[in-house]
């Protein structure tokens, strides 16, 4: 039980520390009322919670990686800098995805 206690610790740290999270977050679950009002398959619905999942997990593992930089170095150094831009990226690269599935599975139902 102490696993789950922690990673709730670790949410906790998370929302209270990186807004992008809880935009991301807020994001997701208002595709999840869409896919509620539009009525999506199951195999949409797993495409789009797995689009939000990756997103969400990115985000987490970002923060991580700046929380780990952070305690090695206090000091501008350029490889910090490198490591944190490329785990930024990351999310960039997991969030265009998941606007490309949310297109995707969205848009012929909007337009119906």
């Amino acid at each position: 039980m102490d696993r789950f206690k922690y990673a709730f610790q670790g949410m906790i740290v998370l929302l209270k520390k990186d807004k992008n999270f809880l935009l991301h977050l807020i994001f997701g679950l208002i595709v999840i009322v869409c896919g509620f009002i539009f009525h999506i398959t199951k195999v949409e619905w797993l495409f789009i919670l797995l689009a939000i999942g990756l997103v969400l997990a990115f985000e987490t593992i970002n923060t991580a990686i700046e929380y780990v930089v952070d305690l090695v170095t206090t000091d501008y150094h350029i490889l910090a800098k490198k490591a944190k831009d490329v785990a930024a990226f990351s999310v960039i690269i997991a969030s265009i995805i998941a606007v490309l599935i949310g297109l995707i599975v969205f848009l012929p139902y909007i337009f119906k």
